[in-house]
């Protein structure tokens, strides 16, 4: 258990892009500040606008193929995969056949990129048409069943990415076979439970869908999923009321580094999800500290990163 990696997947590789690449250098150029053995297993995403994308909508500006391959490029070049999250739950076979989702899986295809999946029309269609990249199971499939998580840990897939519902539940996790395959979403401020969650997974792919549709029909006008009278696009009834590592602290699915390393690591589970796509740096500088970074280095490191972070013009503290 000594030598064994704690891997990290973080978000993400397109509105936070320059501040992770930041990130990557200062474990490069500072390794003493970060819990040993740490690494950075991958940065999870979309380029916008992904028609496949889901669990987030991401509608922020889209991106060309210069772009995506200079991204790529940027993440790849210092050996971390970057992992599609290509999981929206209401894709027909239509939707497949989207140029833009194909042009990255074309531009990311060396064998080193991932992505994640939830649909089976989606993945059987990966698979057969892009065979090198890895295949992740999304937490997306709520799957809560001892049973059935077995059956789907015994498949092929690269990661199994477990519904938060089962953090810090031993009893189930230790009948769980291929544990090394196993990811855990360690700071969700989502409410236990929440009986929302599937339903608005599908809303979000609805509105994945019609965004990309209206850029298609409209491009270069503003779209607003405010505008459509319509709650099977509209109708996300979120419970939560929390959005930062404080809140997801009060959670009885959070998992602490401490717990990472004295209950998570000996089940042989080392696999870790840092949630926060369209979160804010401040958010996401906060979680980093606390689980990357040695509890007694925290201070001294987050000075750094803020400053690196103002250097680069990423952040603005002064005036």
């Amino acid at each position: 258990m000594e030598n064994q990696k704690i891997k990290f997947h973080l978000p993400d590789f397109t509105i936070h892009a320059k501040m992770n690449l930041t990130l990557l250098n200062m474990i490069k150029n500072a390794p003493q500040y970060f819990y040993d053995n740490l690494e950075i297993a991958s940065f999870y995403g979309a380029f916008p606008p992904s028609m496949w994308n889901g669990g987030r909508t991401v509608m922020h500006r889209p991106c060309d193929k210069n772009v995506v391959k200079s991204i790529v490029n940027a993440f790849n070049s210092q050996g971390v995969p970057l992992r599609f999250t290509f999981t929206n739950p209401v894709l027909k076979e239509e939707h497949l056949k989207d140029e833009f989702c194909n042009m990255v899986m074309e531009v990311a295809n060396n064998g080193l990129n991932e992505v994640i999946v939830f649909s089976p029309l989606l993945e059987d269609y990966i698979r057969n048409k892009y065979p090198k990249y890895k295949v992740t199971s999304s937490t997306c499939k709520r799957i809560l069943d001892v049973s059935q998580l077995s059956e789907e840990m015994n498949k092929d897939y690269h990661i199994v990415v477990l519904d938060y519902d089962l953090n810090n539940k031993f009893d189930i996790l230790e009948r769980i076979p291929h544990r090394e395959k196993c990811e855990i979403l360690v700071n969700s401020c989502c409410v236990p439970g929440c009986r929302f969650r599937s339903e608005e997974y599908e809303i979000v792919g609805r509105q994945q869908i019609l965004y990309c549709e209206h850029l298609k029909k409209h491009p270069g006008k503003p779209f607003d999923v405010r505008n459509y009278n319509d709650k099977n696009i509209t109708d996300i009834k979120c419970p939560s009321d929390g959005n930062s590592i404080f809140d997801s602290k009060k959670r009885s699915h959070h998992v602490s580094p401490e717990m990472i390393i004295n209950k998570y690591l000996p089940l042989g589970i080392n696999q870790f999800k840092i949630e926060g796509r369209t979160a804010t740096k401040l958010f996401l500088i906060e979680c980093y500290m606390y689980y990357l970074v040695k509890p007694e280095c925290r201070d001294e490191a987050r000075f750094l990163f803020l400053h690196n972070l103002e250097k680069n013009g990423l952040i603005r503290i002064d005036g």
